[in-house]
């Protein structure tokens, strides 16, 4: 496991940040299945499209979306390559701990099937 410097810390905190309002994650889940402009983005939501713009600023300023200029439209586009920086940060405490539950399940089926044999041995 490797150590998160300070610019990888500062990145996490605000990503999940980011990440922790309801509104961010649908406009993340939303963005999942393609581009969208900012009034797509504010349908389903009943909040003001400037307030969705904030909600795009802060996911922004977390590196999480990005927008690009297509004519008079600016759609909004999910940034994979920061979701795939906070999966692998994720990932690799759960492959640790995946580890310790495999190292567990090996000392209990030892010792289940020792208690096997010595239950046949006293037969």
């Amino acid at each position: 496991m490797h150590a998160v410097d300070e610019r990888d810390d500062g990145m996490l905190d605000s990503a999940f940040l980011a990440l922790a309002d309801p509104v961010r994650r649908r406009i993340i889940s939303r963005l999942s299945r393609g581009p969208a402009t900012v009034n797509e983005l504010a349908e389903p939501f009943a909040i003001t499209k400037q307030a969705v713009s904030k909600h795009i600023q802060v996911l922004e300023q977390a590196q999480l979306v990005t927008r690009s200029r297509d004519a008079q439209r600016r759609p909004v586009h999910l940034n994979p390559a920061r979701l795939e920086a906070l999966t692998a940060w994720i990932d690799q405490y759960r492959l640790v701990r995946e580890g310790q539950f495999r190292s567990l399940d090996a000392v209990l089926q030892a010792e289940a099937a020792a208690r096997g044999t010595q239950a046949k041995d006293t037969s």
